[in-house]
């Protein structure tokens, strides 16, 4: 089996990024006909699909915007660009090689939950991103794609690109909604959800960037197509965001419930000569890690890896092979989620702290046998008690590492240095 482009077809073609090189290959066809449909049709084609959320929490996208009351009130759709998951790439790489891309699946997903203005929320690291969607933008409104009268259909929309500020929270809908409405950038209880009352309390529809891009070959070739991708539960392509020990790193698109070695051998090369697979975290830094024998088994879809007690998430596969110390690791991963902790919530204000605390008192030899397990308990207070899931995302992390590789963490307690690299306090 080999890589299935079915969003990412010209993404090696630079003529793509502007507007006549995307209509060159198709562009904005779709949008025609799309105008052309009754918008519940859209909504009902894009749930007979099954396309589910690709930043992460993988809920049905169309069932979603059938959540949007009809209540006469105006309408939002966010593009939830703000792509800060350790290890994902492939939304830059979404927006750097086809900015209109992702415009044509917004403009017909908003037709189709009747929205007349959105917002594209980038995470501010990402300014190349940002001047290519501000170009490819003006070039749809010249064309005719954006603003009054799309295409004389009668349905007006406008888009505008909105930079964020680096914080990680933003990429939880809620906080992204707060940053966007000129607050700290901070998640909110729900209910109520977005859909119901978001962005400046009207209802509002956030998808990621993938997401909203597949709805554009949904609507060309029809749900059925679509579904001839992937399994039954998980359907379509995804991109996938490879980093680690591998030999040709990069963002590749596969059919989901693809395997997860022979995304690492065969796509990406397999690892280096005389390296060994150690340990594969399968859906970004927040999901809990695989050992080697578990990756060996393991499908990319969400059924598979929910089953493996870990996700999909991002779909950011960090691969880990037998030089790099677990320990260390962890202390990189946990100074991330205690830095990007809000600190709304105590359990995870308080609990990214010690769990950064206590392996970085590891790592610098000062660690007793029994932090080992006070690490476990402080991870399992921090689930399920806060606003929002950056508190799991930590302590999802450190439970499989410490579970999984107890060895390692053990052996840096006792002897003051990494199993692995040998160096004293390293």
């Amino acid at each position: 089996m080999m890589e299935t482009k079915l969003l990412t077809e010209h993404y090696d073609k630079d003529e793509y990024i502007g507007l006549d090189g995307y209509k060159k290959h198709g562009g904005y066809e779709v949008l025609k006909k799309a105008l052309k449909m009754d918008p519940k049709a859209i909504i009902e084609e894009v749930k007979a699909s099954g396309l589910r959320g690709r930043g992460g929490a993988g809920f049905p996208t169309g069932v979603k915007w059938g959540f949007l009351p009809d209540n006469g009130e105006p309408r939002y759709l966010l593009c939830n660009a703000d792509e800060g998951e350790p290890g994902t790439f492939k939304d830059r790489a979404m927006m750097e090689r086809a900015p209109h891309q992702l415009i044509e699946g917004m403009i017909i997903s908003a037709f189709a939950v009747k929205s007349n203005k959105s917002y594209i929320y980038v995470r501010g690291e990402y300014q190349m991103c940002i001047r290519k969607l501000e170009k490819a933008i003006r070039e749809a409104y010249d064309g005719g794609f954006l603003g009054k009268n799309i295409l004389g259909s009668g349905f007006d929309h406008d888009m505008d690109v909105y930079s964020g500020a680096g914080a990680y929270i933003c990429g939880e809908e809620t906080g992204m909604i707060s940053s966007l409405e000129g607050k700290k950038g901070q998640p909110k209880l729900k209910p109520p959800f977005p859909a119901v009352q978001g962005y400046l309390a009207k209802p509002t529809i956030v998808n990621n960037v993938e997401t909203l891009a597949a709805v554009g070959p949904i609507i060309r070739d029809g749900a059925a197509a679509y579904r001839k991708h992937g399994t039954e539960k998980s359907a379509g392509t995804k991109l996938f965001s490879v980093s680690g020990n591998v030999k040709k790193p990069g963002v590749y698109e596969v059919p989901l419930g693809y395997p997860l070695i022979d995304l690492i051998n065969v796509e990406c090369g397999g690892l280096e000569p005389g390296r060994k697979l150690k340990a594969v975290i399968p859906g970004g830094s927040s999901a809990p890690v695989l050992t080697a024998e578990e990756a060996m088994k393991a499908t990319m879809d969400y059924e598979c890896l929910q089953g493996m007690g870990s996700m999909l998430g991002s779909g950011a596969v960090i691969v880990i092979d037998d030089t790099n110390c677990m320990v260390d690791m962890l202390k990189v991963i946990m100074h991330f989620y205690h830095h990007e902790s809000c600190g709304q919530c105590t359990p995870c204000r308080e609990g990214t702290g010690w769990l950064h605390k206590i392996v970085n008192s590891i790592v610098t030899g000062e660690g007793r046998l029994q932090d080992i397990d006070l690490m476990l308990r402080v991870s399992r207070q921090m689930m399920g008690k806060t606003i929002c899931a950056l508190s799991d995302a930590a302590a999802m992390p450190a439970i499989s590492f410490v579970e999984k590789f107890r060895d390692e963490f053990e052996f840096y307690v006792r002897e003051g240095r990494s199993k692995v690299k040998g160096s004293l306090h390293a």
